[in-house]
């Protein structure tokens, strides 16, 4: 989601879905669980989502990118709702978040290395049995 996309005027819950690449229901289930707060609604009770709404919501997109369970977004956002003074219990929740991402990124470069390694091997085995190349 772009700042772009955050700077318009009050969207709709099918803009929202469409500039989010998520559903209209995944955006009314975060709101009941208390991932987004309640969306400001219009006559016929149309949700319309602000710029502030937009921006959380990227977040909590890079939260669920990077692996964080629910009931760990879900806390970030009660303590978000609190105010300032969660400010440290965050940025803990944060760490503690961040340490296990990196844990994940450690493994996915052992992996890695461990495909690249075997792809080494095959692109060798395949250079010493081409019957192309010249008898050495």
């Amino acid at each position: 989601m772009s700042s772009t996309d955050r700077a318009a005027g009050p969207r709709t819950i099918t803009e929202v879905a469409t500039i989010a690449g998520l559903s209209a229901h995944t955006l009314r289930y975060y709101e009941r669980i208390g991932l987004l707060d309640p969306v400001p609604r219009v006559h016929g009770g149309q949700r319309r989502y602000g710029a502030g709404d937009l921006a959380w919501l990227a977040f909590v997109q890079r939260l669920r990118a990077t692996g964080m369970p629910i009931r760990d977004m879900r806390r970030f956002a009660e303590l978000r709702r609190e105010g300032d003074h969660t400010i440290g219990e965050r940025r803990e929740l944060l760490e503690r978040h961040r340490t296990e991402v990196l844990a994940r990124i450690a493994e996915l470069e052992r992996d890695l290395t461990a495909v690249t390694g075997k792809i080494t091997t095959y692109r060798n085995l395949e250079t010493a049995h081409d019957p192309r190349q010249p008898d050495a």
